[in-house]
């Protein structure tokens, strides 16, 4: 489990869950100890997940319009390639959106989602580099509101969760725009280091769910299970592509087989 990025802490968990299920339990001669022990330790994992499932597609359907879905993140995760994903799964779903530039402090940001929204055919409400990001989300909701628009998307600039002004920023975004959704986005392939980022950024402003990134590159999906326990708050999605529709919901029992297929941890 620690080599397929599972967090020490939950390591422990599970370990505990296991001894529980499995210390004293009378079994049959002829039953398969191997498989016993492997159902067991799949029900541990199972119930380390203990943040419930959200449907995306039914949230953002039945929701009050617009709904405003702001995404944080560090520098490298995927923020940017994610919200094009959902903008087009947002277009599958037949809902209009619009994308609020708010990375205003890192060049080339701003002409990044860009491009994505020229290739998607969705409006993007940008300021001029260095300006006020808050203000940068509020024109777009305003907008998403006159236009009857269903989404807004809100780009905020990838920041280190130590950068303490760059996250005071974030909290006024926050404030200013009410999201109705704050989402995480973190790269799988940097194992523990995204569980601390997800734990500070949910210190700083309640991230309300998660996307896990480049889980095609040989991640096995451990950091979504030390994200869900150390923050208790659901994976709504896993990026295996940088294609548009390669971004699927988050299954745990998909994470499972990931966990327990031969070489997993190799």
């Amino acid at each position: 489990l620690l080599e397929a990025d599972v967090a020490l802490p939950v390591v422990d968990l599970i370990k505990e869950d296991l001894k529980r299920e499995l210390v004293g339990r009378k079994i049959r001669r002829k039953l398969d100890m191997g498989e016993l022990v492997e159902d067991a330790l799949r029900n541990a994992i199972s119930n380390a997940l203990s943040a419930e499932l959200v449907n995306f597609n039914t949230y953002v359907q039945n929701h009050r319009k617009p709904v405003v879905l702001m995404f944080v993140g560090v520098n490298g995760s995927g923020k940017t390639t994610t919200i094009a994903k959902v903008i087009y799964r947002l277009k599958e779903l037949g809902l209009t959106s619009v994308v609020a530039a708010a990375d205003t402090f890192r060049a080339g940001a701003i002409q990044q989602i860009e491009k994505h929204t020229n290739n998607l055919g969705v409006r993007l409400i940008k300021h001029d580099f260095g300006s006020d990001p808050a203000a940068v989300a509020y024109d777009a909701i305003e907008h998403a509101r006159a236009r009857n628009k269903d989404v807004v998307l809100i780009d905020t600039a990838g920041r280190m969760q130590t950068n303490l002004n760059l996250m005071d920023e974030m909290k006024k975004i926050k404030r200013i725009a009410k999201p109705d959704m704050v989402i995480f986005v973190g790269d799988s392939l940097t194992g523990n280091d995204t569980v601390e980022q997800a734990r500070k950024f949910n210190e700083a402003v309640t991230i309300d769910a998660a996307v896990l990134t480049k889980i095609d590159a040989d991640a096995k999906g451990g950091a979504a299970l030390s994200i869900a326990h150390a923050v208790g708050k659901p994976i709504l999605f896993v990026g295996i592509g940088q294609e548009y529709n390669k971004l699927v919901s988050f299954n745990p029992r998909w994470m499972l087989e990931r966990l327990f297929e031969p070489g997993a941890a190799s």
